[in-house]
């Protein structure tokens, strides 16, 4: 059986992955601000040398997957926060256990977006995303809106990950994401409910192709997919479980 470590799985599209890997006799490992394994805040640098330091203790033989799923929604009112988290949370406990990974030739599923194309790519805060300064980044996004800076770290991840798939496959790693639409998890209800984002959320529920919001076992149905070894070749792919809204909004992209 394998074991799996990830970020985020105390509740939402992490614990019904958990769940579904469990149910098919994996191990687990769950790191988050609580309910976990392993607890640790991934918005500071000593939360996420925590992060990695548990995982490491429960898994010294490697992994076999990593699911960086922790995130926090736009409607939090800290935009800089969310960088933190959404971005350099993720980036930190991916390079943090990339040698258990290698151990076993293990797989990477980031959570993208389906919000992530919405910002582009020369965005100057996606700009400094990538560049790695976490105080600048959040300084530059605490003047604008919670939205930028949840699609704009999806949008940075996504094109970390796409950079260093090259050099991850070359240690056996392979690296992938998952970009869902609107799933009704406890991050989406709050978003739902805030005045500032709850109307344009339900507007872009009610555009789904297929009609409403994902459920959790739904996505995490893709992430299972794209650790596992059905997608042995499957490398650098971004799976968008959307419902078809990325097609609609984008549809001569792809």
């Amino acid at each position: 059986m394998a074991t799996y470590a990830m970020t985020g799985g105390a509740t939402g599209i992490g614990a019904a992955l958990k769940e579904q890997l469990r149910q098919q006799g994996d191990t687990v490992i769950v790191v988050d601000i609580k309910d976990a394994d392993v607890v640790a805040d991934l918005s500071t640098a000593e939360g996420r040398t925590a992060a990695v330091d548990g995982i490491r203790a429960k898994a010294p033989d490697g992994l076999d997957g990593f699911v960086p799923c922790a995130g926090l929604g736009p409607h939090v009112g800290n935009p800089g926060l969310v960088a933190r988290v959404n971005y350099f949370g993720v980036i930190a406990t991916v390079e943090g256990v990339r040698d258990l990974l290698e151990k076993r030739r293990g797989s990477i599923c980031f959570v993208s977006s389906n919000s992530a194309p919405m910002i582009a790519s020369d965005d100057p805060f996606v700009r400094l995303l990538l560049s790695g300064d976490e105080d600048a980044a959040c300084a530059d996004v605490d003047a604008k809106d919670g939205q930028t800076a949840y699609a704009g770290s999806k949008r940075a991840v996504t094109i970390w990950m796409r950079r260093n798939v090259k050099e991850y496959a070359g240690g056996g790693v392979r690296m992938n994401a998952v970009a869902p639409g609107i799933t009704r998890t406890p991050m989406t209800d709050a978003g739902m409910e805030s005045k500032d984002y709850g109307e344009a959320m339900r507007m872009f529920e009610q555009m789904t192709p297929v009609g409403g919001s994902a459920e959790p076992p739904q996505i995490a149905n893709a992430m299972r997919f794209l650790l596992g070894p059905d997608a042995s070749f499957v490398c650098g792919a971004v799976l968008f479980a959307d419902g078809g809204t990325d097609a609609l909004m984008r549809p001569n992209d792809f």
